[in-house]
């Protein structure tokens, strides 16, 4: 009902691999002198020794993290200039008094004038969700229960499960129906199941948000922590049929095909003719199960827990969902779990900037169009264009040069490389949001019939040819992605500024960060995950079985390397859990001093540039990149959930195996991070 971007941006995770979720601006400083400060560098830190510090040292120190975040560093500095154009553009739409009724602009008034409404919004208070409640109360038998759980998925509530469309793996021309686990309001199914103490500390935190939620809505104490119980019990079941996160990265084990009938034999708890019809769906001759034990285990679970315990998981679902669209009560609450206890920041950001971000989403295209006219220039496009060419040329170098794969496997990787498609900016065509009400009425309902109209949209894609002209991201999003179903790297218009992109940068400054993004993406096509999938996007083992193995053979290098990164205490960097992004960043700064040699013939590249030589810039721009601070909380949970390695990991897990690196800070045996020669990593 609520999270209108939850189905798409779980297509979005399963399909495409990004270097980073963050949100900054389009705009272009004036100069680009300021692109490598010695201020912000610790030159007390020897480059050897720590170069992440030695980058970025006094920038860490003077720079503590603002309260609204749980961290804060290049990104999010950058984030902060983002907001204020992206708010430059609601205010002229939300005093557009002229705007015609149906048009983007009234649309994207009436949505964000509304979330703004607090006085409205909280004398309303929970009234939003109580005909849900009502709905729910009236619930009697598993029949009922199933018809519930549909107008939940159609309106954005996912309890139990996700639906979604999505290119069939070894089809990649299709879109087929999609099921995937979920059901949990904790991140992370080990959270539930693992006896360390910050698991233990987050359940028992986590009860007791559920059951203030619960009070707020009316119940008294007793009830609201028996509520509470029950909720945590189902999910913690559910957790248990779980798949974990490593498990889930492994592609061939999430593709599981049937048709209706043989979905229907494996998990007949559940009426699946009446789901998908339910769901509008009517093509389900094909349907992937992602995780058959899970979908079998849900299947059992509606059968022999109560309805009455459904109904009180069903009420959590839609209180957890809605918290962030009702009264400011709920609201709160929901920060002080999802914010503070599980992340460690302080503060809630400024309503304005959420419902930006709510607006943006929700409208993501429509408000896209506007971004790329007001802020995005056309030469960034071209200037991209060239370093996409450059840097495909350098992969294919590199691939050829290998030692350790064979030339039938080389043939096929340099295939797939020429082939992988490549967007810039912004989309050729936009999202219709023609049939999507936005009013004047209620925040609440405006992102109901947000949700609705999203998950309508994609669904009607099941049974149909894949249309590969869409976007996964819009393109005021800070972020850049590979597809591997589509073999496409993606830069939205939002990644091309510093510090990543500068137009009047030098050569090292630009291949240091934009082209380090550009060769980590294409990367991505070769990773653990990505090598996985042939030059049209399918699911398809290309490798002989002698280079598989060698893969594996060089890969073990990293994962060790990584496994030994203690980054907080006792806690370290998981090997195998982000390997696939730690492949990236190291093919993606290889790649990029290549292709940045490459664009440095016939110059000096000794010559120093504001104190560096050019290669010391290649490197230092890489390392301002990933600069930040970060919460011990976030970090904690950062470190079990994302793929990504930390910050001061992706820089010094990384440049420490590179040849060049050694030689443009002339790093030495005696430097603590040297690693010999044989100790090195080297994939692609």
């Amino acid at each position: 009902m609520i999270n209108r971007s939850l189905t798409h941006t779980l297509l979005a995770i399963l399909s495409s691999v990004a270097i980073l979720g963050a949100g900054i601006s389009c705009k272009q400083q004036e100069k680009s002198t300021k692109a490598i400060s010695a201020s912000n560098m610790d030159t007390t830190v020897k480059a050897g020794d720590d170069f992440y510090h030695y980058a970025n040292g006094t920038w860490l120190k003077n720079n503590p993290i603002p309260a609204e975040y749980s961290r804060y560093g290049a990104f999010e500095v950058l984030e902060e200039e983002n907001y204020k154009q992206l708010q430059e553009i609601m205010k002229e739409a939300s005093a557009d008094k002229g705007a015609t009724k149906g048009s983007v602009n009234q649309k994207i008034r009436d949505y964000y004038n509304t979330g703004m409404d607090t006085i409205k919004i909280d004398k309303e208070g929970m009234n939003p969700v109580k005909p849900v409640f009502a709905m729910i109360d009236k619930l009697s038998t598993p029949a009922d229960l199933q018809h519930l759980i549909i107008e939940a998925h159609s309106s954005g509530i996912n309890p139990l499960f996700y639906f979604f469309g999505a290119p069939d793996e070894k089809n990649s021309n299709k879109v087929i129906a999609q099921l995937y686990q979920g059901g949990l309001g904790l991140p992370d199914r080990d959270y539930y199941l693992s006896n360390e103490a910050r698991s233990a500390e987050i359940r028992k935190e986590y009860v007791k948000h559920i059951s203030k939620m619960f009070e707020l809505s009316g119940l008294d104490a007793a009830q609201a922590v028996q509520y509470a119980e029950t909720a945590m019990m189902i999910e913690t079941e559910l957790a248990k049929i779980s798949s974990t996160k490593l498990e889930q990265r492994d592609p061939v084990a999430n593709y599981n095909k049937f048709d209706l009938a043989g979905l229907q034999k494996i998990a007949p708890g559940l009426d699946w003719n009446s789901y998908f019809t339910g769901m509008g769906v009517t093509k389900t001759e094909e349907i992937n199960v992602a995780q058959p034990k899970f979908i079998k285990g849900v299947a059992a679970m509606l059968s022999s827990v109560p309805v009455n315990e459904w109904k009180i998981y069903m009420k959590w679902n839609v209180l957890n969902n809605a918290a962030e669209y009702l009264s400011s009560n709920f609201d709160k609450e929901h920060f002080a779990f999802y914010g503070t206890v599980l992340s460690g920041t302080t503060e809630q950001q400024p309503r304005w900037k959420r419902i930006l971000d709510q607006t943006s989403g929700s409208l993501g295209e429509a408000v896209g169009q506007l971004y790329v006219a007001k802020f995005f220039p056309p030469e960034a496009k071209e200037r991209m264009i060239t370093l996409v060419s450059n840097l495909k040329l350098a992969l294919k170098e590199h691939i050829m040069n290998l030692t350790w794969m064979g030339d039938s496997t080389k043939k096929e990787a340099v295939a797939k490389l020429e082939k992988i498609n490549v967007k810039v900016g912004y989309p050729d065509k936009w999202i219709d949001y023609s049939s999507l009400e936005i009013g004047t009425d209620s925040y609440f309902q405006n992102n109901v019939n947000a949700s609705k109209s999203l998950i309508k949209r994609e669904l009607s894609k099941i049974g149909n040819p894949v249309d590969r002209s869409e976007w996964g991201m819009t393109p005021q999003t800070v972020n850049a992605y590979y597809s591997p179903n589509m073999n496409e790297i993606v830069f939205p218009a939002a990644i091309l500024q510093p510090p990543f992109f500068w137009l009047d940068a030098d050569d090292a400054v630009n291949y240091g960060a934009i082209g380090v993004v550009i060769g980590h993406e294409m990367s991505h096509g070769f990773d653990d995950q990505g090598r996985q999938y042939d030059k049209e996007g399918n699911l398809r083992d290309w490798w002989k079985p002698e280079d598989s193995k060698n893969f594996e053979k060089q890969t073990k290098v990293l994962i060790d390397q990584y496994n030994a990164f203690n980054i907080l205490d006792s806690l370290h960097v998981d090997g195998q859990l982000t390997l696939g992004e730690n492949i990236a960043d190291l093919g993606g700064v290889n790649i990029a001093y290549t292709a940045f040699l490459k664009a440095m013939e016939g110059k000096d590249i000794k010559q120093p540039v504001e104190g560096f030589t050019p290669a010391q810039r290649f490197f230092l721009s890489y390392a301002q990149v990933w600069r930040n601070n970060i919460r011990t909380k976030a970090l904690m949970r950062r470190l079990k959930e994302d793929v990504h390695s930390p910050g001061e990991a992706r820089v010094n897990g990384i440049v420490y195996n590179i040849p060049a690196f050694y030689q443009a800070f002339d790093i030495q045996p005696t430097d603590q991070r040297y690693l010999s020669e044989e100790k090195r990593a080297a994939i692609w």
